[in-house]
């Protein structure tokens, strides 16, 4: 389960990451029929992310697909600085993810597939366990998805704690 990294492309300078390709057959009267699924992941670097299952009959095809699916799916991602705000848990399927902010320098300390969403949406600083057993590939992208799609975060809010100190902002004045 590589990750390949397709780097930036010119239009709108997007970094592309294929997390996973899967070969798949399908057995019919006249024999088989060979397919491919491209699990790709799309960004911009900053704060929108996407992603896709890109299917077709030859790999560069599928990767074709899912890219071009993944772009219209972007997602806004809510950070803070390089890090998310606070605590979040993500479940789709049989797959539970926890994904926890991170000090400056941290880096991304994730699996494959969620360190290529990271990279695509800009954080630079995570902390993210995989909780339950299961490591399909496509379910740890939607859950994922799905954790960092329901961070709140509201420019101004004086409830967030602060990461360092652990105290809000109205205990400092």
């Amino acid at each position: 389960m590589a990750v390949m990294n397709r780097g930036r492309t010119s239009e709108g300078s997007f970094i592309e990451k294929v997390i996973f390709i899967n070969r798949v057959t399908k057995v019919t009267k006249g024999g088989k029929n060979l397919g491919f699924t491209a699990l790709v992941v799309v960004g911009d670097g900053l704060s929108k992310a996407g992603f896709a299952l890109g299917k077709a009959n030859e790999v560069a095809d599928a990767i074709r697909k899912g890219i071009k699916r993944a772009k219209k799916r972007l997602v806004d991602i809510k950070k803070r600085d390089t890090t998310i705000p606070h605590e979040v848990h993500g479940k789709f399927g049989a797959v539970e993810i926890f994904l926890k902010p991170a000090r400056r320098g941290t880096g991304v300390i994730a699996s494959s597939s969620v360190r290529a969403i990271c990279e695509c949406a800009g954080i630079k600083d995570i902390l993210t366990k995989i909780l339950k057993k299961s490591t399909n590939p496509v379910n740890v992208v939607k859950a994922a998805f799905s954790g960092l799609e329901s961070i709140k975060f509201i420019d101004g809010v004086e409830e967030i704690k602060d990461a360092n100190t652990g105290s809000t902002s109205e205990d400092k004045q």
